[in-house]
């Protein structure tokens, strides 16, 4: 009777480690604050010769976007697959609505060890109960075993037969600015975007965001090397990201397009062809339900978002037929107190709505001092000079109509507002409907939501701090937020 028992024991075990090993790994890998179109693989000025060679491994995806061009919404619309009004991420620095469950629950009831490495910006930690570490932001990735948590975590998972997913977050190419060989990206030899201002100090400031793109390139070979040496590569999915635009005007912060545009690149050997490309409509809160789907676990109807499996398996070309933005500045750092944007876009047009647009939109870039690079100043005053483009330019970032209606295909930039265009008079009236139609699916009543955004807050209606370390306490609390 023991030595059935035993059997059995040993059947149904090697039963359980063969299931299992069936489920493929997850490495999710993101930069923070990082513009696609500046990445070498997307046709840019910074070097990114371990993103080049995953691209040629994988697929890489041309029309992905995140929903809110800021990183604490966007990391929790990463994990819930949730919209950020629905979820109660929607300003920065914020929290999900208690009770709300992210991807770390699902893989882990699937059998996964769930681990986070680098930039967290999520709350409650009881809806996201990653097995947490920050070597993925503090290690250099140039320096022998530069993950040893990692590593480890790989090791026992596969000592026990269980799949692993890791979110590895990057604080690069985030400002300031202080990584990577900014000797490799002269100022006086780079192409600036056509919404930029040409001064020393925007040249300058370009040069070491370069140079922090690069960088980050190196911690994403770093840990795809790291999957190699531990023999996993072949059974992980893995997806790169470059996050919302970067830290300067008409990136991040807004829904221009380079504010909610991304670039990703996904491998799986042996089921993404290697070398391919999609033009698919995706977005950020598409992952969690893609992981769950490769995993072959069933998408919680909670979710917004859809998976995306078939694209990546070459089974299908298209996703979605809209994609959705939003942003406001209520509680960031210099931000406008009323100042909404929301937007919907088709693979080839944008239309954003301004709700408050008699306000001066402000943020951090335009205070004294910038986001820790300085240089927006040197904008206004070449715009004082009488200069064109400076005048043109801060213009158009300060002050948005009403509504705004780009053809992204041929202006990526955003340049030309084509909102009065007669031929495009029905495309505004769909996109419009359909970004009223979002707004009312997600509970998002436009300026009123707005309102009352400083409540979603994380530390809303915590008691400040008192006493000796008060000081001390506002301090450490201002370096994180302005992180």
């Amino acid at each position: 009777m023991k030595s059935k028992i035993a059997i059995l024991t040993i059947f149904f075990g090697t039963l359980f480690t063969l299931a299992a090993a069936e489920k493929p790994n997850i490495v999710f890998i993101i930069a923070d604050d990082c513009t696609y179109l500046d990445m070498e693989v997307y046709g840019g000025q910074a070097k990114t010769p371990r993103l080049n060679a995953l691209a040629k491994e994988g697929m890489q995806f041309s029309r992905c976007f995140q929903t809110a061009p800021m990183c604490s919404p966007t990391r929790h619309n990463i994990y819930t697959g949730i919209y950020p009004v629905k979820s109660g991420a929607w300003p920065n620095h914020t929290c999900v609505y208690d009770g709300t469950k992210s991807i770390v629950h699902y893989l882990q009831d699937a059998g996964y060890r769930t681990a986070l490495s680098g930039k967290t910006h999520i709350a409650p930690k009881e809806s996201f109960p990653f097995e947490y570490s920050g070597e993925f932001k503090t290690a250099n990735p140039a320096k022998e075993n530069p993950y040893p948590e990692l590593k480890k975590m790989i090791g026992e998972s596969k000592a026990a037969g269980k799949p692993f997913s890791i979110m590895a977050c990057s604080n690069e190419p985030h400002s300031p600015y202080d990584k990577g060989d900014a000797s490799a990206y002269p100022p006086e030899s780079l192409k600036l975007p056509p919404t930029w201002v040409d001064t020393p100090k925007t040249r300058d400031a370009y040069s070491k965001y370069l140079a922090e793109i690069t960088y980050y390139d190196a911690q994403c070979g770093a840990l795809l090397d790291l999957l190699e040496e531990q023999g996993v590569a072949e059974n992980t999915l893995v997806i790169a990201v470059s996050e919302q635009g970067s830290g300067f005007p008409f990136a991040k912060w807004t829904c221009f397009e380079m504010g909610l545009a991304s670039g990703m690149i996904a491998r799986w050997p042996g089921q993404i062809k290697a070398g391919s490309n999609s033009a698919a409509l995706v977005e950020y809160v598409d992952l969690a339900p893609t992981f769950l789907a490769a995993a072959g676990e069933a998408i919680p109807d909670t979710m917004d978002g859809k998976s995306f499996l078939s694209v990546l398996k070459g089974e299908a070309d298209e996703h979605k037929k809209y994609t959705f933005g939003l942003h406001t500045t209520r509680g960031i750092i210099n931000g406008s107190e009323n100042f909404g944007i929301r937007s919907c876009a088709t693979k080839t047009h944008r239309y954003i709505r301004n709700l408050n647009p008699d306000v001066k939109f402000t943020n951090a870039i335009t205070r004294e001092g910038g986001d820790k690079i300085a240089f927006w100043n040197t904008w206004i005053e070449k715009a004082e000079a009488s200069d064109e483009q400076a005048i043109a330019m801060t213009k158009k970032y300060s002050f948005r109509p009403a509504e705004e209606l780009y053809d992204v295909k041929n202006d990526p930039h955003c340049l030309n507002n084509l909102i009065d265009d007669p031929k495009l008079a029905d495309l505004k009236v769909e996109l419009s409907a359909e970004l009223d139609s979002w707004m009312k699916s997600q509970g998002d009543k436009g300026a009123e939501t707005e309102a009352i955004a400083n409540t979603r807050k994380a530390g809303y209606g915590k008691k400040p701090a008192t006493g000796k370390g008060k000081g001390k306490n506002k301090a450490k609390k201002k370096k994180k937020t302005e992180a």
